[in-house]
């Protein structure tokens, strides 16, 4: 097997028959074979009943696992996780569609580079827009400045257009891919972090372990993020994230400072 897709499904009817449809359409004449693992974290709308119309069509080699509850973005991943394959793997939200080639160009930034690596695309709403695809380690001050001024982030950051991968200190995990390798360097995913800010932790995990972060915005995807955490918004979503917060500055013990790893600036 080549590649090896882990998505998350949790009341996603709205949108994982596009995400799987994008995967389909952008490799069905590839030379790549595929596989795609869902993990559906207790959907009590008509996501099963999808998931269940598109394995019956055959060619996406398509496996689900249906949990009876949410049980957050790390247990739920590393079950797929466990179970992968393909030599590439690629972790993704349900709510993504991917442009054409993109998959290929993330494939092809795995092998031009010489060490192991995390490859991420740039994020878009589907209005276009640019949507923060990275970011730095998170620090007290710089979540309060997320929390406040994401958009304004966002505006000004469109501005800034590179034109070849760069490393960053990590990429939002909406959609990575990465050599199978990383997860024997790196591990999985912390199961203690139920939410948020696993994608954090596991790129300064990726970086301590010697394999680097890369963002390239040469391919794209489309994002349609629910936001169920984003702001000052007093529900389950947000306190699951405070607490993520909290455990991850006490694992990686630093709080307003942004720690500093070998190879990364």
């Amino acid at each position: 097997m080549d590649i090896s897709f882990v998505i998350l499904t949790w009341n996603s009817g709205q949108y994982i028959g596009n995400c799987l449809n994008s995967i389909w359409r952008t490799l069905k004449g590839s030379c790549y074979e595929f596989e795609i693992l869902i993990v559906d974290n207790g959907s009590s709308d008509n996501t099963r009943t999808i998931l269940s119309e598109y394995k019956k069509r055959g060619p996406l080699n398509l496996t689900t696992v249906l949990l009876n509850e949410n049980r957050g973005t790390t247990v739920s991943r590393n079950i797929a996780l466990k179970e992968v394959t393909g030599t590439y793997v690629c972790i993704s939200d349900s709510d993504i569609e991917f442009f054409p080639g993109t998959i290929e160009g993330l494939i092809a930034t795995l092998k031009q580079n010489k060490k192991s690596c995390i490859v991420a695309p740039q994020i878009l709403y589907p209005s276009g827009k640019l949507q923060k695809s990275t970011d730095q380690f998170p620090t007290v001050t710089r979540k309060l400045m997320r929390y406040l001024f994401l958009k304004k982030m966002e505006q000004k950051e469109a501005y800034i257009k590179p034109d070849c991968p760069v490393h960053v200190d990590y990429a939002i995990s909406a959609c990575w891919m990465m050599d199978k390798k990383v997860i024997n360097a790196v591990g999985l995913l912390d199961e203690r972090i139920f939410y948020a800010p696993e994608d954090a932790d596991y790129c300064l995990r990726a970086w301590k372990a010697g394999v680097e972060v890369i963002y390239t915005p040469l391919f794209k995807i489309i994002h349609h993020t629910q936001e169920i955490s984003r702001g000052f918004k007093l529900n389950q979503a947000f306190i699951n994230h405070i607490a993520g917060l909290l455990y991850y500055f006490k694992k990686h013990k630093y709080c307003f400072a942004r720690p500093k790893v070998r190879g990364l600036g």
